[in-house]
């Protein structure tokens, strides 16, 4: 195949360039969206959850284009992106009187998945206010979690996709390159764990990451059409200690770089971190390392 351009994983010939061009031609009242939705239902270019890669579409679609390969019709219009201008979450008020008990004390501790609903947005702020990261939205797929007892917020869990890059993580599963960049969406980060600094409940959080570990493959089969097999995390150790996960039996994987996924210098930038990880079950290396995706 003769290979013009490798976009997000994918190989593109001279000939599916030419196959594009012939549909733009074709749709010539499509806008540039509507016409990377036809290019994916040309393409049968779909997300595991049945989704067209319609976002992927489009940026491939525009490199394209910058590159002289194709001709795009003219912009209709520019719509802010939301990334860019995303502002801080609106602040949320909730109780908080200290919470001083033990679990058996507290009753009934319930997770809810808010994700698309009118609690991801109490979620949202929580983390903003009292997480010492603040909020910043997922990309990609992800999941947030609300922790309730008593009425009232405990705290609160965000999931998302894994960094592709992680050497300790890498290792500890063995995979080749080409294998994890398949598999890697079998992976969820936990990129913010928070209970509300009001709240004194022994042995609480190891409780939630042992709840999680029992429910999130199945909460991500549902939104993503996907099971989840890992599940991995960073902790800061100049802050924290990492009892909890000690405690809920996750392993410790070993240190980052700090150089983060955008290095450019391969010179620390950032503080280093703990990574932590947990498989959800016996089976997942041979999962994850194998080239047929289950």
């Amino acid at each position: 195949m003769d290979v013009v351009l490798r976009y997000r994983g994918r190989d593109v010939s001279a000939c599916e360039v030419d196959f594009i061009q012939d549909l733009i031609d074709k749709h010539p009242n499509q806008s540039r969206r509507k016409l990377s939705k036809t290019l994916c239902e040309a393409w049968n270019w779909v997300q595991p959850n049945g989704h067209l890669r319609d976002m992927v579409c489009r940026g491939l679609m525009l490199e394209l284009h910058r590159r002289g390969l194709i001709r795009l019709p003219p912009k209709r219009m520019a719509p802010p992106n939301p990334f860019l201008q995303r502002g801080v979450p609106r602040r949320v008020e909730v109780a908080c009187e200290p919470l001083a008990a033990s679990l058996k004390e507290i009753g009934p501790v319930e997770l809810r998945q808010v994700r698309r609903s009118c609690d991801e947005s109490l979620v949202n702020s929580l983390i903003e206010q009292h997480h010492y990261l603040g909020y910043v939205q997922p990309v990609g797929e992800h999941l947030k979690y609300l922790v309730m007892a008593q009425r009232r917020p405990l705290g609160c869990f965000c999931w998302s996709s894994a960094p592709r890059h992680l050497g300790p993580r890498d290792r500890y599963i063995g995979w080749s390159k080409e294998t994890r960049k398949q598999n890697i969406r079998f992976i969820a980060y936990q990129s913010r764990f928070l209970i509300l600094p009001w709240v004194r409940v022994p042995h609480l959080a190891s409780h939630l990451l042992g709840r999680m570990s029992r429910r999130l493959s199945a909460d991500w089969q549902q939104v993503y059409a996907h099971p989840i097999h890992f599940t991995e995390t960073f902790v800061d150790a100049t802050r924290f200690a990492g009892t909890c996960y000690r405690a809920a039996n996750w392993i410790y994987l070993g240190m980052t770089t700090g150089r983060g996924k955008d290095d450019l210098t391969h010179k620390p930038n950032r503080a280093l971190k703990q990574v932590y990880g947990y498989p959800l079950h016996r089976g997942f290396r041979q999962k994850l390392a194998s080239d047929t995706p289950v």
